[in-house]
């Protein structure tokens, strides 16, 4: 799937922003250890700013910036024929920030989302400001386009159901997951200790208490 298709099938920046904290929250329960866990969530990554992350422990990663000007995201597939690795003169693959708005432009740079040496770790990039009908990605040379990064960075958050979840999670962390209890979290009911313990019935069992801390930094409400 190209960056294009992808994007066609994204929701409004909200609904997207929404399933980015539900991921954040059942990866949390899931995955106590955060060091382990694979989907992320900053409500307050800067006074104005939040961000969704993922990274799969491999060198693969994205990160959504959602912002009051609208949502920046950039995915990076380490074995990508578009990595800045794979080129000689390690830039961004041609055409991959074309067309990308002024103000979005500072996140191209952004040492969180760059090597030591200032290089951008990106094989994927898409955005829209908070008027757009839609979301827009750079007119992407040929021979990049297709090579399926944007797929698989993003399949869950694309899938968008509960369901597509649960089948990530058994795989990923190989363990059961209580399909009713991912629907609680997706439909961003507050947070109790009932769906914790179906979501995470470990012999230590974890409590609300132990993902306050959590819960606050995703934004997310407890009971």
């Amino acid at each position: 799937m190209s960056v294009h298709a992808l994007i066609s099938r994204l929701p409004a920046i909200p609904v997207l922003r929404d399933r980015c904290r539900a991921l954040a929250v059942l990866d949390a329960v899931l995955s106590p250890d955060w060091e382990d866990r694979y989907f992320s969530y900053s409500a307050r990554w800067s006074p104005t700013e939040e961000m969704a992350s993922m990274r799969d422990g491999s060198g693969n990663e994205y990160a959504i910036v959602f912002s009051p000007a609208g949502a920046y995201a950039r995915g990076f597939d380490h074995e990508s024929p578009m990595s800045p690795y794979a080129r000689e003169d390690h830039e961004p693959w041609p055409g991959l920030f074309d067309g990308l708005p002024e103000v979005f432009r500072p996140y191209v740079t952004e040492p969180s989302f760059t090597d030591e040496n200032g290089t951008p770790l990106a094989t994927v990039c898409f955005w829209r400001e908070a008027a757009d009908p839609a979301w827009h990605a750079g007119a992407v040379e040929a021979g990049g386009e297709d090579d399926g990064s944007a797929e698989w960075l993003f399949e869950v958050l694309l899938d968008g159901r509960p369901e597509g979840y649960r089948e990530f999670a058994e795989e990923y962390y190989e363990t059961e997951v209580d399909l009713d209890a991912v629907r609680h979290v997706w439909a961003l009911r507050p947070l109790t200790g009932a769906v914790v313990s179906r979501l995470n019935p470990s012999p230590a069992p974890l409590s609300l208490d132990d993902l306050e801390k959590e819960l606050a930094l995703i934004g997310y409400p407890a009971s």
